[in-house]
C-alpha cells in the first residue's frame, strides 16, 4: 500500500464531482429504488447521522464491509463538518475525510477541503484499501487557533492547518455514507462500518461520544446502530457513554 499526499483541484476529477456534504437538511427518499437526487442534490444520496450539537471536530474508525459495486460516480463513507451553504454568509464550505470507491480505481482514503468561494481540493491519503481494512480518521479544529482545522489519519495529522473562515462554533458534525450516481440513475452498492464515532467538545480534542441527531436515510439504504466500538478506541473518561458505532449499507 502506498501513501499519498497529493493535492489536486477537484473539478470533475477523481470522484467525478465534488463530494457534497448533505448539510443540515434531510436527504429524504424521492421514490427511486436506490436513493438518489434528494433535495436537489443532483444524484447524491446519504445514509448516516448528524450530531445533535455543535462541536470542534469529529472522528471515527471507518471500515468497508463489502466490495463496493460502483456503476457510475462514487460511494464514500466519511466524517466531516460544513456543507453546501453552511459557511459564513451562506458560502459553501466543508472539510471531510473518509473512504471512497469509484469505477476502475482502487478504494482510497481521501480528504476534501472546500473553502468559501473556492473550488474543492481533493487529497488522496492512501490507496488500495481492502474490504475489512480499518482506518481512524478525523477532522479537528486546532487548539488555540480558532477557524484552523486539520485532517487526521491513524493518529497523525496529514494536512497543514486549514483556514475555514468564521467556522468556529458553527457546525454540527456529520458521519455518513454517500453515493453519487454520476447523474445516470444507477444503483451503487456499498457497506461501511463506523466505529468509535466521537465529537470534540473543545478545540484540539476533549473527545466525547457522538450523539446522533438527524438521520440521513435515502430509499434503498439502511443505517443500523451497533452495540459498541470494535476497534479498541475506548478513550473516554470513566462513566462516559460507550463510543457510538453504526453500519451504513445499500440494500
Amino acid at each position: 500500500m502506498r501513501r499519498f499526499l497529493i493535492l489536486v483541484t477537484f473539478v470533475a476529477l477523481a470522484l467525478g464531482a465534488t463530494v457534497a456534504g448533505p448539510g443540515s437538511e434531510a436527504a429524504q427518499a424521492t421514490g427511486q429504488k436506490c436513493g438518489a437526487g434528494a433535495n436537489g442534490s443532483q444524484g447524491y444520496a446519504y445514509a448516516g447521522h448528524q450530531a445533535t450539537k455543535v462541536a470542534h471536530g469529529v472522528r471515527a474508525t471507518i471500515t468497508p464491509t463489502v466490495q463496493a459495486n460502483v456503476a457510475a460516480g462514487h460511494v464514500a463513507g466519511w466524517v466531516g463538518v460544513g456543507g453546501p451553504g453552511q459557511g459564513a454568509g451562506g458560502e459553501t464550505t466543508w472539510l471531510q475525510v473518509g473512504v471512497a470507491s469509484m469505477p476502475d480505481t482502487p478504494t482510497m482514503v481521501y480528504a476534501e477541503i472546500t473553502r468559501g468561494g473556492q473550488d474543492p481540493v481533493f487529497v488522496t491519503l492512501l490507496q488500495g484499501i481492502a474490504v475489512g481494512e480499518s482506518h481512524k480518521v478525523a477532522v479537528l479544529e486546532m487548539s488555540g487557533r480558532p477557524n484552523y482545522w486539520r485532517v487526521w489519519l491513524d493518529g497523525a495529522a496529514v494536512t497543514e492547518p486549514i483556514l475555514l473562515a468564521n467556522s468556529t462554533n458553527r457546525w454540527r458534525p456529520i458521519a455518513t455514507a454517500e453515493s453519487w450516481d454520476g447523474n445516470r440513475g444507477v444503483c451503487n452498492r456499498f457497506g461501511f462500518r463506523f466505529d468509535g464515532v466521537g465529537v470534540a467538545a473543545l478545540k484540539g480534542g476533549s473527545w466525547q461520544a457522538f450523539s446522533p441527531g438527524y438521520k440521513f436515510l435515502d430509499r434503498g439504504f439502511d443505517v443500523k446502530r451497533l452495540s459498541g466500538s470494535t476497534d479498541g478506541q475506548r478513550t473516554l473518561s470513566a462513566g462516559a457513554p460507550s463510543p457510538y458505532a453504526f453500519e451504513a449499507t445499500s440494500l
